[in-house]
């Protein structure tokens, strides 16, 4: 990491590389309006990211570093960052497998089982006040998961959208109604479990080696089967695959499917305060089933 504290102004990815790195560039490629390739004197091409926002940058660099100590899944290295910028290696993509897949889902079991402090336990070096992609995401620890849940990974991004006229406030009382229900609807107690906590498909790249890697995290400590949720919420290459090779380490409990619309209360509502109403519809839906239980 810099000792310089943020990235200049203006600056381009390729100088933020060299800064980062220590490294002359040769090259550069753009991907999007945050994202490059950039290629390195000695020719290692890496990634650089400017951040959604203040702090962006940070949170996601201790995020990689908490779920590469684990030692299970894979996820790209972090050459430097910056309260701008991120700097890791670049995954040469593949296609997904089946033997990828299962292989993912028994190495996300063993993530999860290495666990967190609390719910909503920050990586150690990690802000309190992170994100989940461009929204701001707050890590407040809590140790009674449904009361955790509801208060800081749901209720805040209803409010938002209610304040934002995205949903009204009848249908607000629907959801709320729903967090309410919680501690009857969450299944058996578990401990705080390491999450990728962003782990929709754009977020697992099936690398070129024949194994998935897993980028972008909002990594904190959660209920595991918020990332099995996410996984559901897009859909997944070989998800029944991913789905064996997880019950053959850490079988789930029982009714674990009925809760998968539980846990995607809140991806649905970040999504709702992000992109719109067309979201917010999935929320209640999700909401009624679970009152109708």
């Amino acid at each position: 990491m810099s000792a310089r504290p943020a990235a200049e102004a203006g600056e381009d990815p390729g100088a933020a590389a060299a800064r980062l790195t220590g490294r002359p560039v040769t090259g550069r490629r753009p991907l999007s309006a945050t994202l490059t390739v950039v290629t390195l004197d000695g020719g290692q091409t890496v990634m650089v990211k400017r951040g959604d926002g203040p702090g962006a940058a940070p949170a996601e660099a201790a995020g990689l570093r908490w779920l590469a100590d684990a030692g299970t899944v894979r996820v790209p290295v972090v050459h430097g960052h910056d309260r701008d910028w991120l700097v890791t290696d670049r995954v040469p993509v593949g296609r997904p497998g089946t033997r990828a897949a299962a292989r993912f889902g028994r190495d996300l079991a063993a993530l999860h089982a290495v666990g967190a402090p609390a719910f909503g336990a920050p990586p150690p070096d990690g802000p309190t006040d992170a994100y989940i992609g461009p929204a701001p995401m707050r890590n407040v620890p809590g140790s009674d998961w449904p009361h955790w849940y509801a208060e800081h990974r749901v209720l805040p991004y209803l409010r938002r959208a209610v304040d934002d006229g995205t949903v009204r406030h009848g249908e607000a009382e629907v959801i709320e109604r729903a967090c309410e229900r919680l501690p009857e609807l969450a299944g058996p107690a578990e401990p705080p479990a390491r999450l990728h906590g962003d782990l929709w498909n754009g977020n697992v790249l099936w690398g070129a080696d024949g194994q998935a890697w897993l980028i972008d995290p909002a990594a904190h400590g959660g209920h595991r089967e918020t990332d099995l949720a996410m996984l559901h919420l897009f859909g997944c290459p070989h998800l029944d695959q991913v789905m064996d090779g997880y019950q053959d380490v850490a079988p789930l409990a029982e009714g674990w499917a009925d809760r998968i619309g539980l846990h995607q209360l809140f991806p649905l509502l970040v999504h709702t305060v992000l992109f719109g109403r067309g979201y917010a519809g999935r929320a209640l839906t999700v909401s009624r089933a679970a009152l109708a239980r």
